[in-house]
């Protein structure tokens, strides 16, 4: 009879992924949800509520808005999605178009309309932030902690969970997204002026990946001492993704150093493409996938995790580019309605890109970290983030309508003259949003949430767990991690200690 342990890593191994266009279909509906949180708010001060409110209000609110949908997304609503979106959209549209009526009773003449529109083309918006920037950021933290318990439960899909050696799965993704957030908003990308010489930058780099080392070595030694499940193909008997992401880091601080940054989208081109040769002409392709023996040295225990890093350090390069020209001042609507036209258009292109590589060289592999997983990770989080900037215009058209702007992680109107009450007020509510918590401490949250499901992996039989107790749990879980980031993020801390 097989152990435990033996049923749950069968339980996470040999799977093929979904579809490239149902992992697409997710990227609507977090959109959505942020649209929704913010016309609940909009539609609670045209009441005549006083906003903000109580930080428990706000804390229950944008976990209910938020992350209650996204867990009930990959577990039991997870085979009607397209449903929970369609309905979602009519219902945003409905409560949208009554707050437009509401505040212009009388129906405008066609000429009157194209004036509203043309105002709000050219009005502007707060330059010291790019909300929808963030919070992508924040969604892939909070998408990954999600997943990382759920998918040891049978209610979480299998065709979400990673996959052995080829296919698409959301959890795929979520890996290659998480790399490319932390390039979107790098000293380089946000074009930061730093002091020093490029070796000291660099040097300085090197030192600030240490506790990326430290969590790597504690989580390989309470896998190897706890006797916790573990996926061996899917980075190596010793590698983990932490390690991953500190090489990345350095790697990338090395080429960024030697290269110019405008060329960031060049040099993930070359690497993604000479290391897809590599794979094709070395032999190192056929060695990662009939890995079966383990006993020739470091490399060849950890063949999976050491080659794939080459991978993420194209798309760290690629998420680089797409920082530079993101994170570039702008002020009018119509310059980021442009921003999501183009968006819209690279990952279009690198889509079809994508369709090529994969009708001539191979399917997407996350496992090698090849070329076609490279090019759908950067298409898919371009399209992503297009979704969530459409969300933010919405808003902000919202908030102009509408005369409240209390809505926070979303664009401000910018004005000439702000009175301190309206600073103090807008700043009082990005102090109560989650999003913003989660933005503070990301790794803490990520931290937080491996503990977590280690300890809840030992208290809970994930494996037998019923339908309604999972998700009992995954809610719970989210909630404690939520709660105690909130906390961290009301008291003003900040808990970097590298």
């Amino acid at each position: 009879m097989s152990s435990q342990k033996e049923l749950k890593e069968a339980f996470v191994s040999n799977l093929n992924g979904t579809s490239l266009g149902e992992v697409a279909l997710g990227s609507f509906l977090a959109p959505l949800c942020l649209i929704s949180r913010g016309l609940f708010l909009i539609l609670y001060h045209l009441g005549r509520g006083a906003l903000p409110l109580p930080w428990i209000a706000h804390l229950v609110l944008d976990f209910s808005m938020i992350i209650l949908p996204l867990v009930l997304s990959c577990t039991v609503l997870s085979d009607i999605l397209h449903l929970v979106i369609l309905g979602l959209t009519v219902v945003s549209g409905a409560v949208l178009c009554y707050i437009y009526r509401t505040k212009r009773p009388t129906r405008p003449s066609a000429t009157s309309k194209d004036t509203a529109a043309k105002s709000f083309f050219q009005s502007h918006v707060q330059c010291d932030q790019v909300p929808f920037v963030t919070i992508f950021r924040v969604l892939v933290n909070v998408k990954t902690a999600i997943s990382i318990l759920a998918v040891d439960f049978s209610v979480f899909p299998r065709r979400y969970a990673k996959t052995e050696t080829y296919g698409t799965g959301v959890m795929d993704f979520g890996v290659g997204a998480y790399v490319l957030a932390n390039a979107l908003v790098c000293p380089e990308a946000r074009r930061k002026e730093v002091s020093g010489s490029k070796l000291s930058q660099v040097v300085k780099q090197l030192v600030s990946v240490w506790p990326l080392v430290i969590l790597g070595l504690a989580r390989l030694v309470s896998v190897k001492m706890s006797g916790y499940h573990e996926h061996v193909s899917e980075y190596g008997v010793h590698w983990n993704f932490f390690f991953t992401l500190a090489i990345v880091r350095v790697a990338a601080s090395v080429l960024l150093a030697l290269f110019p940054v405008n060329g960031s989208w060049l040099l993930a081109l070359l690497i993604g493409g000479l290391y897809q040769v590599t794979l094709e002409m070395s032999g190192l392709k056929y060695s990662i996938i009939h890995n079966n023996d383990r006993t020739g040295g470091f490399l060849q225990a950890n063949m999976e995790g050491v080659s794939s890093v080459v991978g993420y350090i194209a798309i760290y390069m690629a998420g680089v580019q797409i920082g530079l020209y993101v994170m570039r001042p702008r002020t009018q609507v119509k310059e980021w309605i442009r921003v999501i036209w183009n968006l819209l258009l690279g990952s279009a292109v690198l889509y079809t890109g994508l369709i090529l590589c994969q009708a001539s060289v191979e399917p997407v592999s996350r496992r090698m970290a090849n070329l076609p997983f490279c090019l759908w990770t950067v298409a898919q989080s371009m399209f992503f983030l297009s979704c969530l900037a459409t969300a933010d215009v919405i808003l902000f058209f919202m908030k102009t309508v509408s005369g409240c702007v209390l809505v926070s992680s979303s664009w401000y109107p910018c004005r000439k003259e702000a009175s301190v009450s309206e600073e103090k007020m807008e700043k009082k509510v990005q102090g109560l949003c989650l999003i913003q918590a989660v933005n503070r401490n990301q790794l803490l949250f990520f931290m937080l949430a491996n503990l977590l499901t280690g300890i809840t992996n030992v208290l809970v039989d994930t494996f037998n767990s019923s339908d309604y107790i999972s998700v009992c749990v995954l809610l719970s879980y989210m909630f404690i991690n939520s709660f105690a980031i909130y906390i961290l993020h009301l008291m003003k801390i900040t808990v970097k200690f590298w």
